[in-house]
Formats: structure tokens, sequence, C-alpha cells
């Protein structure tokens, strides 16, 4: 018989977190080592405990989200634990920058928990596994492929959607203005647009913001 699948549980919320400890414990061939609330925890627990999976939720509470958390996660050196994204979000987006930072697979919360079990197992393998809805949409832009920003483009396009302006963003990023200047162009090019508005309206119709 082949060894039980050692996960690690993240999600900031602890019903949901409680919900998943149940379930999946009652699965004979997954053993839950450990949940936890936030980024900073899931990192130090995977470090510590070596889960052949970590279940990562990307909307979480304090300064490090998920994206960040797998990013430092997949980083690590072997063995390295695979992440595996339980999410509610499915905007191109967070599709985008989970795969980005390392996850080897992306479900949805309202998948059947026999699809769970599934993706959990190939999961651990390196097998990647989406959610129908995520693959739909990751072809889509494989067929159609958009605009493709940088992380930085769209580090500076969410704050933008905020409201801030060039002296503001160049402050939260830690960068200079004249270089958010050359993003902001970059960006209008890339979107066809020629004002900040348009930029965060044509982003918003093409969820291109996290």
């Amino acid at each position: 018989m082949t060894s039980a699948v050692r996960l690690l549980i993240c999600d900031d919320h602890a019903v949901v977190r409680a919900g998943l400890h149940a379930l999946l414990s009652s699965a004979p061939d997954i053993e839950v080592i450990g949940e936890v609330a936030d980024g900073p925890a899931a990192v130090a627990l995977a470090v510590s405990l070596h889960p052949d999976v970590v279940l990562m939720d990307l909307q979480l509470g304090g300064d490090m989200d998920g994206i960040e958390a797998t990013r430092r996660i997949t980083a690590q050196p072997a063995p390295t634990p695979h992440v595996l994204v339980l999410t509610t979000y499915d905007t191109d987006a967070d599709i985008t920058r989970a795969i980005e930072a390392g996850a080897t697979g992306y479900l949805l919360k309202a998948e059947r928990p026999e699809e769970l079990f599934a993706a959990i197992h190939a999961a651990a393998s390196g097998q990647t596994t989406l959610s129908a809805p995520v693959a739909a949409r990751v072809m889509a832009r494989m067929r159609n492929p958009g605009p493709t920003l940088t992380t930085r483009e769209r580090d500076i396009l969410g704050q933008l959607a905020q409201g801030l302006g060039n002296r503001e963003i160049a402050r939260a990023l830690h960068i200079s203005e004249a270089t958010v200047k050359t993003h902001l162009g970059r960006i209008y090019d890339k979107l066809g647009v020629d004002t900040r508005a348009a930029a965060v309206a044509v982003a918003t119709e093409r969820r291109l913001l996290a």
C-alpha cells in the first residue's frame, strides 16, 4: 500500500479549516498534519513538517497572501511541498499569479469532495489539476491571448485602481516616480488606452486585476 498524502491546510476562516480537516481526515489515504490561518504560519510549517501538499487559500489575513506564501513554499530546497490552491476566486489575474508562484493545481471551493481528494493525490505526484472553469479560462486565454502584464505592471495597475497617484504608488512599491511613469506608459500601450481611468476600466473588463 502507498503511504498517505501528508497535507497541510491554510485558510483564514476557522469554520472552513474545520470543515476541510473533518472532510479530508475521513479519507484513509490523506493525513492532515496541520492547519494554519495565515501565510507566514503556512511557510513556517511547510519547512518544519515537510508536507507532501499544502492546500492553500488565496485571500488570507495579514501582510502575506496565498500567492506570496505559495512562492515562498515552492522556493524551498527539496523536498519541496506541492501547493494546491483551493479558492473561490477564478479571475485571470489570480490564476496567472498562482501558476507563476509555483502552484501545482488550482481548484475552486465549489468542487465535489471526490474531486478534491483526486486533486490532492494528483498534486502529491506533481500532476497539474485545474477546476473545469479554471481550465476553460486558461484555454480561452491560450486561444485568444490578451495583453500580458508583468508582475510589476499588475502591481501598479492594482494601486491605480485604488485611486493612488504616481507619488503614492512609488512610495507603496518602493520605486521611483520615474519608474512608475515608465511602467504606466507600457501599461497604456498594452491595453490600448491613454488615461488612468481607461486603463482601470479595461483591466477590470478583462479581469486583469487581482
